[in-house]
């Protein structure tokens, strides 16, 4: 196994690397931006190096000044966690390059999944249904308002190196259909450097289901059941689940298999995870995401299978330990993203330092967090923090047990969309398992009303505890597992990574 790994990343995902590492005897390496210095992950590593100013540009995305790192510290490896450079074949090639193991699939996986209209094509020559569209890109408008005829309106028009939500546009009509087409190139251009558009059927509501995959250098491939993905504002996960209410046995063993054909026709290593629109009884390709998701919690937590460990085995050389007759789906498990968002003020970033923090806790939660009470929020970067799971025997206790934990869940000092989950986890769509990705937009009144009511309780609730039990006498920071090993490292930190790191040269 490797002796040490540098995790090219931040945040929640950076300190969930390192316990890995950790619970493998592995020493690690962070690297930060000058925005993150005080950042947990930064003093759960064994190391930690400044490798330039608060612009993921200048930090984050410097493959020069990560590898130079990695060299200088010996890393053998570099995880990238999500996000970033992760799905970034050449930083992957870089790796490769200079003798250091990239911990996710080979670079010319990365790259074949990169583009959407590359990755539509090897998976119809796979068998792996697809959404009827262009089998290419969009040269002339007069093609795409042919072939939308054909298929049929509504409309989606994707940019080819899109992601994140970000480069499409719907069309009901031939006019909207030319608009669009000029509006999203635009947006591919500026936003990916690269304006090649595609066409495809537009599902008004279908539910996002996708399936994690794990495979090693040997052409072993296994499926990890589904996870449902639907709840969605802007294209954005907001609430995950696994196993998704509405698969069967017969459907989960279908996808599953869609999905490890999609893997072997790539020669896909490592874990990843191909996504699925469902839509009517049928299911789609929708896009593989070469990396772990931020979701993979709920599938470790229903399978007993660790897979960012399973990554590190894999990436050093070792075959998977098990088989797809293996894997059991137990209980049923709820992921909260907790954002750094004002839901009062339509989901607005909301930086700053936390003044007072409390984790819940109880059977069945789960949080992987990367802040703690004092800990600042910078405003360069996602504003995800933690992710709160709550696992249960099933559905409904998953449910209950998600909800005393978001009562329990205190941040004070800075906005978060705990209100919104709130309201989603009392919501009775929600809680009959009816949801779509257009959940937020049908159940906008109801949401908007408990979202307000939760946020006022929110506020209120802080005020008291700062006049009453957060007195400058009787502070009270309840952090998450782990920091008081916070406290003592930072005090012991060594100082020549902060020197060493000041010159930032490339």
């Amino acid at each position: 196994m490797f002796k040490k790994i540098l995790i090219a990343n931040r945040g929640e995902i950076a300190v969930r690397v390192i316990r890995a590492c950790q619970e493998l005897g592995i020493k690690t390496v962070a690297v930060y931006s000058e925005a993150d210095e005080h950042a947990l992950f930064t003093s759960l590593a064994d190391e930690s190096y400044c490798i330039g100013p608060p612009q993921a540009s200048k930090s984050y995305l410097n493959i020069n000044r990560i590898i130079k790192v990695a060299k200088k510290s010996g890393s053998e490896a570099i995880h990238p966690g999500y996000g970033f450079l992760s799905e970034n074949p050449n930083f992957a090639k870089a790796c490769e390059d200079n003798g250091i193991v990239f911990i996710g699939p080979p670079a010319k996986a990365i790259e074949v999944m990169g583009s959407k209209i590359n990755a539509k094509k090897i998976m119809k020559k796979a068998g792996v249904p697809v959404l009827p569209g262009t089998d290419g890109s969009i040269d002339d408008p007069k093609e795409a308002i042919d072939i939308a005829k054909e298929i049929g309106y509504p409309v989606m028009v994707k940019a080819s190196a899109g992601g994140g939500g970000m480069g499409m546009g719907i069309a009901y009509n031939e006019e909207e259909l030319i608009d669009t087409i000029e509006s999203t190139q635009s947006i591919a251009k500026s936003a990916f450097g690269d304006s090649t558009l595609f066409l495809e059927k537009y599902l008004e509501k279908p539910r996002h289901i996708e399936i994690q995959i794990l495979a090693d250098k040997y052409g072993n491939v296994v499926y990890l059941g589904e996870r449902e993905c639907s709840i969605q504002r802007r294209h954005q996960k907001l609430i995950e689940e696994a196993p998704s209410p509405i698969i069967t046995e017969e459907l989960r063993k279908k996808m599953g298999e869609a999905a490890v054909k999609a893997a072997k026709a790539i020669d896909y290593c490592n874990a990843g995870t191909v996504e699925f629109l469902y839509y009517d009884g049928e299911f789609y390709f929708l896009e593989m995401n070469t990396r772990v998701q931020v979701e993979h919690p709920i599938t470790e937590i229903i399978t007993g299978i660790d897979i960012v460990k399973e990554q590190m085995k894999i990436a050093n050389g070792a075959k998977l330990s098990f088989k797809q007759e293996d894997v059991e789906i137990r209980g049923h498990a709820i992921e909260c993203r907790i954002n750094a968002e004002d839901p009062m003020r339509e989901f607005v970033p909301s930086p700053g330092k936390i003044k007072y923090y409390r984790s819940p806790g109880g059977p069945g939660i789960r949080i992987d967090s990367g802040v703690y009470g004092g800990a600042e929020i910078p405003p360069y970067y996602d504003s995800l923090i933690a992710k709160l799971i709550g696992y249960g025997k099933n559905r409904k206790e998953a449910i209950a047990r998600m909800k005393r934990a978001l009562n329990e869940y205190m941040i004070f000092g800075i906005s978060t969309n705990i209100p919104f989950h709130k309201a989603v986890m009392d919501e009775e769509e929600f809680n009959k398992g009816n949801i779509s990705t257009h959940y937020m937009e049908d159940r906008s009144g109801y949401l908007k009303d408990r979202v307000s009511k939760y946020a006022i309780e929110a506020m209120d609730l802080e005020k008291l505890y700062e006049e009453k039990i957060f007195h400058d006498s009787k502070k009270i920071v309840a952090l998450a597992g782990g920091l008081n090993a916070y406290i003592t490292s930072v005090a012991n930190k060594n100082k020549h990574d902060k020197e060493y790191s000041k010159n930032y040269e490339d």
